[in-house]
């Protein structure tokens, strides 16, 4: 008779420290993580789960120019609603950002279930990719701000608002400072039914 299969091995107990250690990084070194290594993260995020293998994600690089319009952008909406020294303060913390990725999914006008899925994969696809990085020793922050869903931001990204919808903005680079945290008993968010 054949036995189980422990689960009591070292790689599932790294493989649980990666998941519970990863944090949202908001500080980074000026150093910049390799193309190869965000190339590979971005694989490593289209094996996330995908209902019909529909792969809904597309990834967006943003080059130092288009960085640079973003940035602007994102301290004109802080000016207007907030005035010109907030505005500053978010120049500067997101001119100190060392990678950038747009995450955008197509809308599907006349299917709100496959949307729904198609989004989730997204963030699936995320986290896929926020994961691997931080195995790798990189941080990252995913954001959804006003800004990713401002139709200015859609043209400096290229990308038809009236298509795709923005998953999310994620900064990654070798952490300056790593948050601690934590978490509730997953007993406070489990119900077990006979």
């Amino acid at each position: 008779m054949k036995k189980a299969p422990s689960y009591e091995t070292q790689e599932l107990r790294e493989f649980g420290e990666v998941l519970r250690g990863r944090r949202t990084v908001d500080q980074y070194l000026h150093t910049l993580v390799p193309d190869e290594l965000v190339r590979d993260a971005l694989e490593a995020a289209t094996w996330a789960p995908n209902h019909y293998v529909s792969e809904p994600w597309h990834f967006i690089l943003p080059g130092k120019e288009t960085v640079g319009r973003i940035i602007d952008l994102c301290a004109e909406i802080v000016a207007a609603a907030k005035g010109p020294e907030l505005a500053g303060h978010k120049r500067k913390a997101w001119g100190e950002k060392p990678g950038w990725l747009i995450v955008t999914c197509p809308y599907s006008h006349d299917d709100a279930l496959r949307e729904k899925e198609d989004y989730a994969a997204c963030c699936a696809a995320v986290q896929n990719f926020m994961l691997y990085l931080w195995k790798a020793g990189v941080g990252s922050k995913w954001t959804t701000g006003p800004i990713t869903r401002d139709a200015r931001f859609f043209d400096i990204i290229g990308v038809d608002a009236d298509k795709f919808f923005v998953v999310g903005m994620l900064w990654f680079g070798y952490p300056k400072l790593t948050p601690t945290q934590a978490r509730a008993s997953v007993d406070d968010a489990l119900t077990e039914l006979p």
